[in-house]
């Protein structure tokens, strides 16, 4: 069951209380102030002093939170913060424009020239990009590992120059669970910071507890919740990363609308209550499709005897609504794009974490070069919305008929 209780990050004010009453009063005045109950959006590039001893004051507190330029932030991006600390129990936040850029500004943060970063092969698609890209231009060096490594294989990987070892719990694609703490302790033990995208574990998986230094939300997914704002987030647990986190941010330019940000804090009001229906939701679709004829198997965490699910059921306190099912070898790859388009209530999207379902074949789009990532038949992602289950349901089982049926 989910563990409610408040996270330990230092900067929690609702100790005690749980995650629902967290999200519905964290990041706003309170409800004895006087005013609307929402804060109003505040957009602004000039910020004016009263005179320029006050200016010369701000421009000492150079990596805090003080408004000195639009650039730095201001109401609406410090209220997300806040939240968003509440949830991942960090120390601080910073908002960043994109679920991407939060990956890419931690990494150019903690990592230069003639250093090494090891990723996990089961990454998202486009951080192997920024790897074998951006990051390989400015020389620093990337290696690819089985995301299975256990403790003593992670230490065997980590060279004198690896700085940051980044993890994926479970992968975006094949849902394969990391040893986490694992990780982190034979990383630490060698001086390399560790990060890890934790967008699919959002309030389900508390990343400072485990050893992760650095978290990554894409806060397009489930904080807004309602697929229409791109947006991410880097927590971090100490004084120390904030600093190189900051510094990395405001020297590339990073920044976010606070239109954006004042709207991913209306989403994160309902989040507790979607990220529970959608659970649920998922869980009795994916135990639906294990039974399945026409299913291999299906890639849920926390579905009893899915891959990793020992894993899961150690360190998660819940599952989301993002999942993969293989179906059996004797469909080929088109029958899988079949049974996708025949469906009526799915869309065919990249994205996830919004209110609606989504299907999304993945065979031959998922790069693997350290390990095989063979799943023994074609793959489709499913994330479950809010619509009825027994409909989903109901859709899924017509589709798999069209499966069946496949002539091509």
């Amino acid at each position: 069951m989910p563990d409610d209780s408040a996270p330990k990050g230092a900067g929690s004010k609702h100790q005690g209380h749980g995650f629902s009453t967290r999200m519905s009063h964290a990041g706003r005045a309170g409800t004895r102030a006087h005013g609307f109950v929402n804060p109003p959006v505040v957009r602004g590039s000039t910020v004016l002093f009263a005179n320029c001893a006050d200016r010369m004051a701000s421009a000492t507190k150079r990596y805090d939170q003080a408004l000195t330029y639009g650039t730095g932030g201001g109401p609406n991006h410090h209220a997300l913060e806040d939240v968003i600390c509440e949830i991942e129990g960090g120390h601080r936040c910073q908002i960043v424009s994109t679920g991407l850029a939060a990956v890419t500004v931690p990494l150019l943060a903690f990592l230069k020239t003639g250093e090494h970063l090891l990723l996990p092969d089961s990454v998202y698609g486009p951080a192997r990009g920024f790897a074998d890209g951006m990051l390989a231009r400015l020389g620093i060096e990337t290696s690819y590992y089985d995301p299975a490594v256990d403790e003593a294989g992670m230490a065997a990987l980590i060279r004198p120059a690896t700085k940051v070892v980044y993890t994926e719990s479970p992968g975006s694609h094949t849902f394969e669970m990391q040893d986490i703490p694992a990780i982190a302790r034979a990383a630490h033990a060698k001086g390399a910071k560790v990060m890890m995208d934790n967008t699919w574990g959002i309030h389900h998986f508390q990343p400072f507890r485990h050893g992760v230094d650095v978290s990554i939300q894409a806060l397009t997914k489930y904080v807004v919740g309602h697929s229409d704002v791109l947006l991410g987030s880097i927590t971090v647990g100490s004084e120390e990363d904030w600093q190189a986190l900051r510094w990395a941010s405001l020297q590339l330019g990073q920044y976010a609308s606070p239109d954006d940000c004042w709207l991913a804090l209306r989403g994160v009001r309902t989040m507790p209550v979607r990220l529970k229906q959608q659970a649920e939701s998922a869980l009795a679709v994916a135990a639906w499709l294990a039974r399945r004829p026409e299913v291999l198997r299906v890639l849920h965490p926390a579905l009893p005897g899915a891959p990793g699910h020992e894993i899961w059921k150690r360190d998660f306190t819940g599952a989301c609504s993002l999942f993969g099912l293989v179906l059996r070898p004797e469909y080929s790859v088109a029958a899988s794009h079949a049974f996708v388009d025949s469906l009526s209530l799915f869309g065919i999207g990249a994205s996830w974490g919004g209110y609606e379902s989504l299907a999304l074949p993945t065979t031959g789009f998922v790069t693997r070069t350290a390990t095989s990532g063979d799943t023994g038949g074609p793959t489709v992602r499913l994330h479950i919305g809010l619509e009825d289950t027994a409909d989903i349901i109901a859709d899924l089982e017509a589709g798999l008929a069209v499966l069946r049926g496949f002539k091509g």
